[in-house]
């Protein structure tokens, strides 16, 4: 059985790597296309914001959507009347999300350096979803993306590009 010390250890561990993984991941640009997203106008001196980036929203989206998973887990490791296995369990998912998230910014890598192409990834068990920034649907790089992120896995993938406009 876990002690209340290594409870306690385990939980501040998990928030510590889940808090660092989140600020290592977190892309500089953010700030910098936050105060380009603010115009003033020179006649009423108000600021309106533009839309964001439709990445930064799907990111965005992604990012709550897993924060609320894992605040789920952590919230079953920290209970006491949880037994051993199910905290385990709660574990091995934080690492699991923690894994995917890597996963997903090293393929969004790979697809950047290798195509000069912004993008979006989630993987969701076998399915993986890349939403490309290009004005233009082009088969043939889609067909090269959906062959660059197989060959990250062993297993087969189901995998589906989508093109957005900027």
């Amino acid at each position: 059985m876990i002690n209340k010390q290594n409870l306690w250890f385990l939980t501040l561990f998990s928030l510590i790597l889940v808090l660092s993984v989140y600020y290592i991941t977190m892309p500089n640009d953010l700030l910098v296309n936050n105060v380009k997203d603010k115009v003033t106008t020179n006649s009423k001196s108000k600021t309106t914001v533009k839309e964001t980036n439709s990445l930064v929203a799907m990111r965005v989206s992604l990012e709550e959507e897993r924060q609320e998973e894992m605040v789920s887990l952590q919230e079953t490791l920290t209970d006491e009347k949880t037994t051993a296995e199910e905290k385990n369990n709660a574990y091995e998912q934080l690492k699991y999300l923690n894994q995917l998230q890597g996963e997903e910014e090293k393929i969004e890598k790979q697809i950047k350096e290798q195509y000069k192409l912004d993008s979006f990834v989630k993987i969701d068990d076998k399915n993986i979803e890349v939403v490309v920034i290009k004005d233009k649907h082009d088969n043939s790089i889609a067909n090269n993306i959906m062959r660059l992120v197989q060959a990250n896995y062993d297993d087969k993938m189901y995998i589906t590009v989508t093109f957005k406009k900027s």
